[in-house]
């Protein structure tokens, strides 16, 4: 009983922690996002999460919390101003996604839905865009397990090795910003990576990505429109949008519009880094060891070898200045 009550003080402390010390010690926010979502990982491994049901609950909610409380920061002129400046390479990057990964999941012998599901999540915004596809697909349980899983696996890659590759190369926080958030699955580990390289960067990679999440929709619909299948009952699939994607545009709009929320929506968008970085420990904390064994070896392949081939190719379309911010 008093292991478990020390565990459990231990979990707390640290969560609570890594909301607290970015926020009372700028120098230690650029390490921030990395060591947190280390931490968790670590404690979930050595010591094991004792909230386990609860924090896997309540990560989604507080991510996107965090994401609409960002939004109160933001000018939604220059929001949508980047979203469609990118309007041409995102058409790109989701065809070759889904191109690459359909003709890789057939060789590989994948079942339909797990590599379509895979592509989903590569291509636009990893877990949301597997959680909006499913029922289009009618898909499997364990489909989704194995692509969610797959997804959240490579997001931990990245979001330890992206900000070491950014510095290597010496990518500017606009060139790093936008290469996380086309090239980074989750908008979570786009978050962490791109709060590792500094605000410009952050406030660029999520409001790309959360452009980029918008595709959510048509694609949806496209997979829809080509598989041809429909729901148990008989109805057409529902599509979700993540909440946190009006949430983010609205509180936006809100602080643009309304002079007298520009202030307070400037504090509100600044605590929403250290909200951020408090929930990315509770999300590697939800990483399952037992889950990751059980995936079998040609979907994490699948989802290397896609993976890869579109980092690769934003790094070199960003790096020559064949896509950029400003165009």
């Amino acid at each position: 009983m008093q292991k478990q009550l020390l565990n459990k003080g231990a979990y707390v402390a640290l969560a609570v922690s890594f909301f607290l010390l970015p926020w009372i010690f700028p120098g230690f926010r650029n390490y921030a996002s990395g060591l947190a979502i280390v931490a968790g990982l670590l404690f979930a491994i050595t010591l094991g999460n004792p909230f386990a049901s609860t924090t896997a609950k309540l990560a989604t909610p507080l991510l996107g919390s965090a994401i609409v409380m960002m939004g109160c920061g933001l000018d939604i002129g220059k929001v949508l101003e980047t979203g469609a400046r990118g309007l041409g390479y995102t058409v790109v990057g989701i065809g070759v996604a889904f191109a690459l990964g359909i003709f890789i999941g057939r060789r590989l012998r994948l079942e339909r839905d797990t590599y379509l599901l895979i592509c989903s999540g590569t291509a636009i915004c990893g877990g949301s865009a597997i959680a909006a596809v499913a029922p289009v697909l009618n898909a499997k349980p364990y489909n989704v397990a194995i692509s969610t899983a797959v997804v959240f696996i490579l997001n931990a890659v990245a979001l330890l090795v992206f900000p070491a590759i950014g510095h290597a190369f010496g990518f500017t926080q606009e060139q790093f910003g936008l290469w996380s958030a086309v090239a980074i699955h989750d908008t979570s580990s786009v978050v962490g990576a791109s709060m590792q390289y500094g605000d410009k960067a952050l406030e660029i990679a999520t409001t790309v990505k959360l452009a980029r999440a918008l595709w959510i929709v048509p694609v949806a619909l496209v997979i829809s429109l080509a598989v041809r299948r429909e729901e148990a009952s008989g109805g057409k699939a529902k599509i979700k949008v993540p909440w946190f994607i009006p949430g983010f545009i609205l509180a936006a709009s809100l602080v643009t519009f309304v002079p007298g929320l520009s202030a307070p929506g400037k504090s509100i968008g600044g605590l929403s880094k250290y909200l951020m970085v408090s929930t990315l420990f509770l999300i590697g904390s939800n990483v399952s060891v037992a889950k990751i064994r059980e995936l079998g070896f040609r979907p994490i392949l699948h989802g290397i070898i896609l993976w890869v081939f579109l980092l690769v190719m934003w790094f070199i379309a960003i790096y020559t200045n064949m896509i950029s911010v400003s165009g």
